[in-house]
């Protein structure tokens, strides 16, 4: 038997490792290290995980939440051996095409290459304890001390499926699965359990549609992705989808364009005008029901390669198959919770804007009011979304793969940038429409897309 002390900077909680079990317990033993691949490599993962997750099923309805973010134990399913890399992008898409079928775009890791040994667990706890979220997310050092083993399986599950060695994480991937993902999946939990127990028992409940505002490029699709994957290995069912799902039919493009000849930011797709909000509205009903057992339905998915990039939705014969019961959507979008504003306003910061601002008016009833929880990444300077999609563009003409060129990206991005000038200060200042301030979380992230502390 090994004890294990590991010490916060405020509040010295001490973990006691038993070895005879794989668990660590709350007790006050003497300083020993143990070795994080003494933990994760000399024993076979699996024998791990049944000290962190609870085979039992979930049960319907959970207990009720406390005001802390409480980090209820989930029964674990096999995820099988299908891994996604940060630089593998054809993993990726595999993996997510298993689960949701969704077509993600190519994803670029910005991370350093330089190693940062993960050499104890107690420098993983100390590190844990330094992220930017854990006061919004009401995480304690006693609370994480508690949960130690979850946070070291979830960590190892995500470091399979990005396909980098734990090890050897390099300081930029800690803080990405440490102080981002994991985290935020606590988060997510939270508001599930707090969701589902507004129900009684035996009444139907429908999944928690939780909504992601963030801007292009800023890794909300690898977030997503990463949340997506923590669910299902935990045993829930979960759903992905995007605004870019909803953009108009090429067709209807085209008479959208025609409509607006002199208009730049309504001729191709993004801003507001161009989505099917009927469309939308039936499928994000559709998702919201999906919570019986043998229930199915197919997502759609929008093809931005069709029409020499102009983009047009796939055939619903190429959608993706979901089955309930459903119990979490992930709802992912640019703009997300934008509101309109003063006409004199918008046409200040570019008068194309006021149709786009008339056509925003009608995208609450469409979209915000599906959404029960809200997570908006805020960025410091919208500049950095012709940076992020430059550094995208570049690492596909390198991978071989078409890409804009530098003049084609920072066409592309103009065409959102008016927008973002207009309505991100309001989505920070205000959050959007509808949640109540303990269902939104409000993530600053710095130029390397990493959460930091902000105001």
């Amino acid at each position: 038997m090994a004890g294990l002390t590991i010490l916060s900077p405020s509040s010295p909680p001490r973990l006691f490792y038993n070895v005879s079990t794989s668990s660590y317990k709350y007790h006050n033993f003497s300083d020993y290290k143990f070795k994080l691949h003494c933990l994760l490599h000399s024993r076979d993962f699996d024998s791990l995980l049944p000290c962190c997750f609870s085979r039992q099923s979930q049960s319907t309805k959970p207990s009720s939440s406390s005001s802390k973010l409480f980090i209820m134990p989930t029964h674990l399913l096999k995820s099988g051996s299908g891994h996604s890399g940060m630089q593998d992008n054809s993993m990726l898409h595999h993996n997510a095409n298993e689960s949701t079928g969704r077509r993600c775009s190519p994803l670029y890791s910005t991370f350093p290459t330089a190693p940062a040994q993960v050499s104890s667990v107690q420098d993983l706890f100390e590190f844990i304890c330094s992220g930017p979220l854990l006061s919004k997310l009401g995480l304690t050092p006693e609370i994480i001390a508690e949960s130690i083993d979850k946070w070291i399986s979830y960590g190892t599950l995500l470091c399979r499926v990005f396909k980098v060695n734990e090890l050897y994480l390099t300081v930029p991937q800690k803080a990405r699965f440490y102080h981002y993902y994991i985290p935020v999946f606590f988060w997510c939990e939270d508001k599930i359990s707090k969701h589902r127990s507004q129900y009684k028992d035996g009444e139907e409940i429908p999944p928690l549609v939780i909504g992601f505002s963030a801007p292009q490029g800023c890794g909300k699709t690898t977030l997503v992705f990463a949340l997506d994957y923590l669910f299902r290995v935990s045993g829930s069912k979960s759903a992905t989808i995007s605004i870019d799902d909803f953009y108009l039919t090429a067709e209807h493009q085209a008479k959208l364009r025609e409509q607006h000849p002199d208009n730049a930011l309504l001729e191709y797709r993004g801003n507001a005008g161009t989505h099917d909000l009927p469309f939308s509205i039936e499928t994000l009903t559709s998702l919201t029901k999906l919570n019986k057992e043998g229930t199915k339905m197919k997502l759609p998915r929008y093809d931005k390669s069709a029409y020499g990039g102009r983009g047009d939705r796939t055939d619903p014969s190429e959608w993706p198959e979901i089955e309930g019961p459903l119990t979490v959507v992930l709802f992912e979008g640019w703009m997300l919770g934008f509101k309109p504003l003063p006409t004199e306003v918008v046409k200040a910061v570019d008068p194309q804007l006021e149709m786009v601002n008339k056509y925003l008016e009608a995208y609450h009833d469409a979209w915000d009011k599906f959404i029960g929880a809200w997570i908006v990444i805020k960025i410091n300077n919208p500049s950095c979304v012709y940076q992020w999609r430059l550094q995208a563009e570049i690492a596909m003409r390198e991978a071989g793969k078409p890409g804009m060129s530098d003049v084609e990206v920072e066409d592309f991005v103009s065409r959102y940038l008016p927008a973002y000038k207009a309505y991100l200060p309001t989505l920070y200042s205000e959050g959007p429409n509808g949640p109540e301030p303990e269902h939104l979380l409000v993530i600053d992230i710095d130029e390397e897309r990493n959460p930091i502390l902000g105001n």
